[in-house]
């Protein structure tokens, strides 16, 4: 085979690799695998079903944990290893095998939401769609969503480079919908439509929380929070932790 069209066929894998960022989170084996994140797979697997519970109107598994935290110090992998990549899976349907949480057989609604929109834009956006500006069409794909499974991208008028929602394919048919939020618009714009999940990236008012808390209620879904306590313990963090302490 020609040294050119070997180079070309490795410049191939490469390009495929990083459209599917995805299938390269908590390998088996090497120095990432699996089993040096056991936070990470004890916050997923508390959201599957470990005993009976109400099905989803529209075939989510119950669970009994559908208000999930994973608090934690910076750069641990909180927003992309935890939150965005549950959120990934039930946006596109692609569970890993090991997968032992929350599993949808249907295309799902969700919102991914930060403290401001260019916050949002330039960590939330980064990491699922691989790029802080959707103009930058050749990078859009190499975040967390699989690039083939980008079908659609709605701008945010008034923010450059935001996207306000994104199209994905869901493995189950038809097509999920990303659509991106920030606290600064305010409790009332949390209201509205049921969603199946809902992330919260740092942490939110906690009128913010109940009200997208509310946004699942119907379909039994779930809210996934990612966030360093910065702020001490705040209401919302109360709620989690009673007095102050994990509960016993």
């Amino acid at each position: 085979m020609p040294d050119l069209e070997l180079l070309a066929l490795l410049e191939e894998r490469e390009r495929r690799k990083q459209l599917n960022k995805l299938a390269t989170y908590f390998p088996d084996t090497g120095p990432l695998r699996r089993e040096l994140y056991q936070r990470h797979m004890r916050f997923f697997e508390l959201g599957g079903r470990h005993q009976p519970g109400p099905e989803c109107s529209l075939g989510c598994t119950g669970a009994p944990h559908r208000e999930r935290l994973f608090m934690a110090a910076n750069r641990v992998g909180k927003t992309e290893g935890a939150g965005g990549f549950e959120l990934t899976c039930h946006l596109t349907g692609r569970y890993p095998v090991w997968w032992r949480g929350m599993r949808c057989t249907h295309p799902v609604d969700t919102w991914a939401s930060g403290t401001t929109k260019t916050g949002v834009r330039d960590i939330l956006q980064l990491k699922l769609l691989g790029t802080a500006d959707i103009g930058r069409r050749e990078l859009v794909g190499t975040g967390l969503i699989p690039g083939r499974d980008i079908l659609r991208i709605m701008p945010w008028h008034g923010v450059p480079g935001l996207a306000e929602s994104v199209v994905v394919r869901s493995q189950f048919g038809g097509e999920s919908v990303l659509s991106f939020k920030a606290y600064e618009q305010g409790r009332k714009s949390f209201e509205g439509t049921s969603k199946h999940v809902v992330l919260l990236d740092e942490e939110c008012p906690l009128a913010i929380y109940i009200e997208a808390l509310t946004r699942t209620m119907t379909v039994n879904g779930h809210v996934l929070m990612t966030f360093t306590p910065l702020e001490g313990l705040t209401p919302l963090i109360l709620e989690f932790l009673p007095n102050g302490k994990l509960p016993k």
